[in-house]
């Protein structure tokens, strides 16, 4: 059962927000913390004392305010928290929606949820924080839809350096080149129209700017 909070977060208006959530929940035991290092802190003395948090709500991205910190952010705060307490709760709220990254957080950091702060997000924290207190993971509909739609084609790293040269701006006819200068192969056109040719079919497009697009949503470039 979750009943002690902790919650990292430089808005005091999503702390607010926040807040709120959790007492409709009847989680009264809150800590707020609006620095990744103050957050550790907190866990640490939690944990010494005995006195655990059952979970940690945080945020991906704070804002530098001259306060030197030496955890730069939510991912290296959870990388952290882990170490300290193994069995934390850990969901993420942050505005960050690229499945590369969140698939990241679950697959590698194993947070149990993920609410994309947005519209209805108030109300996908609640679902969230009722799920992992059944110790179940939290996965957004949506965030899922998206990471099985880039886990249909395996980009391979030719397909990424193809897609990142059109994102540069560079021409398709002008790509073989680069490739060539750079000891890439195979750097014929006929390869490389071959490649965008099988990415676009695979995932229903039609165009380069289309792909160029996808790929950037996904994080894969």
């Amino acid at each position: 059962m979750i009943t002690k909070v902790l919650i990292a977060e430089d808005y005091q208006s999503v702390n607010l927000s926040l807040q709120r959530i959790l007492e409709e929940l009847a989680i009264t035991d809150i800590a707020y913390s609006y620095y990744c290092d103050d957050a550790l802190n907190k866990i640490v003395q939690a944990v010494n004392a005995s006195s655990s948090f059952d979970l940690l709500i945080t945020d991906l991205s704070f804002i530098p305010d001259g306060n030197k910190q030496v955890l730069s952010g939510g991912v290296d705060l959870i990388a952290a928290a882990r170490e300290v307490q193994p069995d934390l709760n850990i969901l993420v709220f942050s505005i960050e929606n690229k499945p590369a990254i969140i698939d990241q957080l679950y697959n590698k950091y194993d947070i149990d949820g993920f609410v994309s702060k947005g519209r209805n997000d108030m109300l996908n924290l609640g679902e969230a924080i009722k799920e992992i207190e059944q110790h179940r993971r939290y996965f957004p509909r949506h965030i899922r839809q998206l990471i099985d739609k880039k886990n249909a084609y395996s980009f391979s790293e030719f397909d990424i350096t193809i897609i990142t040269l059109l994102a540069q701006g560079m021409l398709q006819k002008d790509i073989p080149a680069h490739l060539q200068r750079n000891g890439i192969k195979p750097s014929g056109l006929s390869s490389v129209e071959k490649k965008l040719n099988q990415m676009k079919d695979a995932l229903g497009f039609t165009k380069n700017e289309q792909l160029v697009a996808h790929c950037k949503d996904l994080g894969a470039i």
